[in-house]
């Protein structure tokens, strides 16, 4: 795009923009200072910068070099930014102005040799704008492009090691399906420590389109969301389903020319309505960080489903994804099995952590290449009818209560066919020892409209007993992670006007009130 289209404009950032050939001409010398510094295949380039032009240029200069970037946000806990360095181990930080603290200390423990580069002091500037020399800056298909850290189970974040050749599988994928051309213009909302940000960055770059980099106010601001969206004549918009539904709590009309995609957690029914009713095309979108990004997606509006949420559709190009039993046999269609990914977009592994490769990576049986793995996700799905994939929730979210084994997905798929109900996410809590019992959190599309009583009867009328919830607590809405995700730890204990009796009658005479005070006491409840 450089050289066809050198003053197309490429990158947007407020009052500031790139044509592709600066964009390409900065990226090159930044490319050159770094390859320079020690930057060759595989060695990681910490980019630790605020939102703007200059994060731009600096992914592009790593990855021209032949290096793998390691995105870190700055507004991320010192602890978490120190854990980060320590564990990457790379042999340079790209940032702006006054290194904190915790960054250049981190850095020193991690590894002494490595650099901090500030993009304000160190002169870069006066590198060559040339592509670099192929031979000198050769990067296979197996070369790291990046590593990203995601949520671990440990309590530390663990680095995933993504291969060029998932990027651009994705990337060419999506161009193709999408239909992306030089017109359009792709909002980029997302966090750079967030994978999906990597689709936001290079799709519209691929395409000679326009990449529009929205401020971290908008990506918290509905308002100022939707006045950038309108703004800028944005064609292409990813997000999760709380920040779309955000937008429209908040009065968004839509627009008919907006393609939208909607990933990183299940895309509720309801909210896909109102999407469709807004937007040119709704998307859903679906992948774990540990298979590149998004490894299936389906188009919202061709589906025909009374399922809580929508179906997560069809591998992308040179993805395959098996629904496997504890046996690794495969599932029939309509029954649930745990979701394995396999393909180009398996990424190598976790950065020091060979046990838990060797746990999540595992071979994969159905290939005729020895080599090839498939990531176990941790997810369980089934097949529908016509060959697409319906997201069930994760396996570990899985229960048992009196020896009862339980699929929460099932009671939150039961309690969306009632009337009221916008939100709703069930689990099991054990507030007291060996008392676990269902607690199911809702919030309203109208207050005052649900009949908690007449819910419990709803579902006792589709649900053995042990799988209708005792305790049942309404929330304004239901809290999210910086990800957008439902944060499931910061669910609140459900309090005694919680819990519904089935059918209430006070106790007569003294045995009556003693036993009631007993099983009141051994029960937690009111």
């Amino acid at each position: 795009q450089a050289a066809s289209t050198p003053d197309a404009i490429a990158v947007v950032f407020e009052d500031r923009q790139l044509n592709y050939g600066e964009l390409n001409a900065q990226a090159n010398r930044l490319a050159h200072y770094l390859r320079r510094n020690g930057v060759k295949p595989d060695t990681r380039v910490a980019i630790c910068l605020e939102r703007g032009p200059d994060m731009v240029v600096s992914l592009l200069a790593v990855l021209k070099a032949g290096g793998a970037y390691v995105p870190l946000d700055p507004d991320y806990p010192a602890d978490r930014l120190s854990y980060m360095l320590a564990d990457s181990t790379p042999v340079a930080v790209l940032t702006h102005g006054q290194v904190p603290h915790h960054i250049r200390n981190g850095l020193a423990e991690a590894r002494p040799d490595s650099t901090i580069v500030d993009l304000d002091t160190v002169d870069w500037t006066s590198e060559p704008a040339t592509n670099l020399d192929p031979a000198d800056a050769r990067v296979a298909p197996t070369d790291l492009a990046y590593v990203i850290y995601t949520s671990g189970s440990t309590g530390q974040p663990k680095g995933v090691m993504i291969e060029h050749r998932g990027v651009v599988n994705l990337l060419c994928s999506m161009k193709s399906t999408l239909n992306i051309s030089s017109e359009d213009r792709m909002l980029a909302l997302t966090t750079i420590a967030f994978d999906i940000a990597g689709l936001e960055f290079y799709l519209p770059l691929m395409c000679g389109a326009r990449m529009v980099l929205a401020s971290r106010i908008a990506s918290h601001d509905p308002a100022a969301l939707g006045a950038t969206v309108e703004q800028y004549g944005i064609t292409l918009m990813q997000a999760t389903p709380a920040t779309w539904r955000m937008l429209l709590d908040a009065g968004w009309n839509g627009d008919r020319s907006l393609t939208v995609l909607c990933g990183g957690e299940a895309l509720p029914t309801e909210l896909s309505k109102r999407l469709i009713q807004r937007v040119g095309k709704l998307w859903n979108v679906y992948g774990p960080t540990e298979t590149t990004i998004w490894s299936t997606l389906a188009d919202a509006g061709m589906s025909d489903t009374r399922s809580v949420s929508q179906p997560i559709g069809r591998p992308i190009a040179n993805t395959r994804v098996y629904l496997l039993d504890a046996y690794h046999e495969p599932m029939p269609i309509g029954v649930a099995g745990a979701i394995y990914i396999a393909g180009d977009g398996v990424a190598r592994g976790y950065l020091n952590q060979p046990e838990l490769t060797a746990e999540k990576f595992i071979v994969d049986p159905f290939s005729i290449d020895p080599t090839a793995r498939m990531y176990r996700t941790g997810d369980l799905g089934r097949y529908l009818a016509d060959g697409a994939i319906e997201f069930l929730g994760r396996d570990d979210f899985q229960v048992k209560i009196r020896g009862f084994r339980i699929e929460p997905g099932e009671i939150e798929a039961r309690f969306a066919r009632y009337r009221g109900i916008k939100e709703v996410v069930v689990l099991a809590r054990e507030d007291n020892p060996d008392n676990k019992q269902l607690v199911a959190y809702y919030t309203e599309e109208k207050p005052g409209t649900v009949d908690v009583e007449g819910m419990r009867l709803h579902l006792a009328a589709a649900l053995p007993d042990y799988m209708v919830p005792a305790a049942y607590v309404q929330l304004e809405t239901l809290p999210l992670t910086p990800n957008g995700k439902l944060d499931r730890k910061a669910l609140p204990v459900p309090e005694g006007d919680a819990y519904v009796s089935r059918a209430y009658e006070a106790p007569v005479g003294e045995i009556e009130t003693a036993l009631a005070a007993i099983w009141a006491e051994v029960l937690g409840v009111e």
